[in-house]
């Protein structure tokens, strides 16, 4: 399977991604940038976009671009800043390369921005396993690759 097909299985098995209305803007060999917009049902008690929707949209992009190299990878450390507070409405845009690469482990950090303006910073360690992501044989013909 080629490495940027795999994200694109990755979410067509994520119901949790699916629901938050991620999409796969580019990705590449180490690389994934991902968007969602904000809805109304992903607001805490105070109005704001609850915390979990900013580090979900990132771990997303972060496992879908550790996953690019061919073999299963796993988060094993993450954590994110939150700089900014998010509205209903906001379109978020996360993106991941994966540049720090040590044996089994790869180092990322992920910047989340609404447009130009930096809200929340992710930082993630990824353990990559020796099992090969297959493409089944009807699988891969279809897809789409969105870039925005």
């Amino acid at each position: 399977m080629k490495g940027e097909q795999i994200p694109h299985k990755m979410l067509s098995q994520d119901a949790f991604s699916t629901w938050l209305g991620i999409e796969i803007l580019e990705c590449e060999i180490g690389r994934c940038r991902v968007a969602m917009t904000v809805r109304k049902e992903m607001l805490n008690s105070m109005g704001k976009a609850h915390g979990g929707i900013s580090y979900a949209l990132a771990d997303t992009a972060f496992g879908f671009a550790a996953n690019t190299h061919g073999k299963f990878a796993v988060s094993i450390e993450t954590s994110i800043n939150h700089i900014e507070a998010l509205e209903e409405g906001d379109y978020l845009v996360a993106e991941s390369v994966i540049e720090n690469v040590k044996n089994k482990l790869g180092f990322n950090i992920i910047e989340v921005k609404r447009g130009n303006e930096l809200v929340a910073l992710f930082k993630g360690v990824v353990y990559r396993t020796q099992k090969d992501w297959e493409l089944n044989s009807c699988e891969g013909r279809n897809l789409i690759i969105k870039n925005k």
